[in-house]
């Protein structure tokens, strides 16, 4: 079974690193607009949970911040809990593989003059590797209707 997942959205807030151990792991949450709108019109947001581990986990901490877009591949995973009533819940994440900046440096972090600065590319330990340079995703011809 199939069980990659590549998805695109804005951190809720900042990404938060913690220790698991010796291992450092990395979470946040990204906002998700969906390509369809709802019966009033309206565009609808899925929220995702999403989890980095080890050396990408502290570059992830490190770069991204609440508000960045951010393209995200990995693992789906749902994790069963029990709450304090004693009932059984669910939680759905994605467990990165790899987490790609979506959009261009914010103003605090361009060049003299407003300008952009040139080859801005943080190290992530060989776990990440920039988009190419004009890179825009490409969703195909969808009108916004579901096609069922």
């Amino acid at each position: 079974m199939l069980n990659h997942i590549v998805m695109m959205g804005r951190l809720t807030k900042d990404p938060e690193l913690r220790q698991a151990g010796d291992t450092p792991v990395c979470s946040f949450r990204i906002a998700c607009d969906r390509d369809y709108k709802n019966k009033a019109g309206e565009k609808e947001t899925d929220f995702v949970d999403v989890v980095v581990w080890r050396k990408m986990s502290e570059n992830v901490a490190k770069y991204f911040t609440k508000g960045r877009m951010a393209i995200v591949s990995g693992r789906l995973q749902i994790r069963p809990w029990t709450d304090q009533e004693g009932n059984k819940r669910y939680s759905t994440e994605i467990v990165a593989e790899h987490v790609y900046f979506g959009d261009s440096k914010p103003k605090a972090q361009e060049g003299d003059a407003g300008q952009p600065s040139k080859g801005f590319v943080p190290d992530f330990g060989g776990a990440y590797s920039e988009p190419p340079e004009g890179f825009v995703p490409d969703f195909g011809d969808e009108d916004g209707e579901l096609p069922f």
